[in-house]
């Protein structure tokens, strides 16, 4: 009979233990071997490890096995003198001095040279091989810079009141309509893979005030683009008893604040690994939707083509204003056209054929949109029969709000774009784990 009683000690260190250990003690550890460079009597095993890489010494006659038993991909756990050497990584190694292989690969060669700084193939063999290439230190740290700002969402919004919540993503209908829908059959009953937890969200906004969501939404979009995935990560927030939109944009201007700090002091060295600058957030501008597009189609000579949207291309140019004019990375484009926004959206009092919403781009791509919703019950009746829509699927969302709701709002972030422009990639599949697009249903 045996009681677990919590975590269980280990013997072995990770690198964070060994910079606390005193040069000259005899150290355990376990890692990947990474690379191995072998100088003749002396070579360099390199480990991989989470926080990092570890160099290990070996030299003949002084270690109890044969360095030619080793190979790049093996897992080991070693024992040795701990040292100080400036040129190591992390300014440690040991001394080799025992060693017991835990696994050992089944092929010799790896499919990718993934001990190169840089991966120098192509973005579909990192994809093929993804368990593999986020092994290589740079592929992999845009995923720990990617878990900063899930981290940062969370223990912002924990800190600001905000409860967290987890909703259904088969439902009977979805939050945004279209005709990008993945549809599926639900027990005889036609059902869609959610492309937003919006309802749901917005009917626990009358019951917790403040939620907020990290999952995955789906969007059945034949888009073959670089900036366009038919799954990915979505960080949601709503708030309740707002007095305006504007107060959606503060708190998110807070997280990006937040954010920022926090991979400052806690992700400097994926940072360095990626060579991120990131951007100042002290303060963000806004700018209404319809000056924003007469000002850079004045200032770059671009005809409006779109009045109710904004091309890729506008997005692009408006961020470059925004960088040239206020100096900033991000700027909130508000009071998008009606007709462009879903019907929960709440109308702009002063001009209905706008918005109380906005998006939020950042170095020349729509990162997150958000507004003000609408919450009283017959307007919101009102507005899905004004579009030609029927209340079949919305019969409960409709329920919350026949019996009250405080006024509201809130945002969804793509998670993968976000990093995706922080990383400086060109293609939001450098930034997913496994991407999911028209042609991609594996690995």
């Amino acid at each position: 009979m045996e009681f677990l009683t919590g975590v269980k000690e280990k013997d072995t260190l990770e690198i964070s233990g060994l910079l606390k250990t005193e040069a000259g003690e005899s150290v355990k550890v376990n890692g990947a071997v990474h690379t191995i460079r072998n100088m003749g009597t002396v070579a360099f095993v390199i480990l991989r490890k989470r926080e990092g890489l570890l160099q290990g010494v070996y030299e003949e006659g002084a270690a109890d096995f044969d360095l030619k038993d080793l190979r790049e991909a093996d897992t080991i756990e070693i024992e040795g003198i701990l040292e100080k050497n400036e040129k190591a990584p992390g300014g440690i190694e040991i001394r080799m001095k025992h060693l017991t292989v835990l696994g050992r690969p089944a092929d010799d060669m790896m499919p990718l040279p993934i001990s190169k700084w840089k991966l120098n193939t192509s973005l579909e063999a990192k994809l093929n091989y993804r368990s593999i290439s986020l092994r290589n230190l740079r592929e992999r740290a845009k995923f720990r810079i990617q878990e900063g700002l899930t981290r940062a969402f969370r223990d912002y919004l924990y800190g600001q009141g905000f409860t967290e919540i987890h909703t259904p993503k088969i439902g009977a209908r979805s939050a945004e309509g279209g005709a990008n829908l993945f549809r599926l059959d639900y027990f005889h009953r036609p059902a869609v893979l959610q492309q937003s937890p919006q309802l749901y969200k917005q009917m626990m906004v009358g019951v917790f005030d403040r939620v907020f969501e990290t999952a995955p939404v789906f969007r059945a979009e034949k888009h073959n683009t670089k900036r366009h995935l038919n799954e990915y990560t979505s960080l949601d927030f709503e708030m309740g008893y707002i007095d305006s939109f504007e107060e959606i944009m503060a708190m998110e201007t807070g997280y990006i604040q937040y954010a920022m700090a926090l991979l400052a002091g806690e992700y400097a060295a994926e940072l360095k690994t990626l060579d991120i600058t990131l951007p100042d957030a002290a303060k963000i501008p806004a700018v209404r939707f319809d000056e924003i597009k007469e000002k850079v189609a004045e200032k770059y000579g671009r005809k409006i083509k779109n009045p109710f949207d904004l091309e890729p291309e506008e997005e692009l140019l408006i961020s470059r204003y925004a960088l040239e004019e206020w100096g900033s990375d991000f700027v909130f484009v508000t009071h998008y056209p009606s007709r462009k926004r879903p019907f929960y959206a709440m109308d702009d009092p002063a001009d209905t054929r706008y918005t109380l919403s906005f998006d939020l781009l950042f170095r020349g791509m729509e990162i997150t949109t958000g507004g003000q919703r609408i919450h009283d019950h017959g307007m919101l009746k009102d507005k899905i029969a004004a579009r030609g829509m029927t209340e079949d699927g919305l019969e409960q969302y409709l329920e919350a709000f026949r019996h009250g709701m405080p006024p509201h709002g809130g945002i969804g972030i793509g998670l993968e774009r976000f990093t995706m422009k922080l990383a400086g990639e060109d293609n939001i599949r450098e930034t997913t784990l496994f991407p999911r697009d028209l042609s991609r249903l594996e690995p």
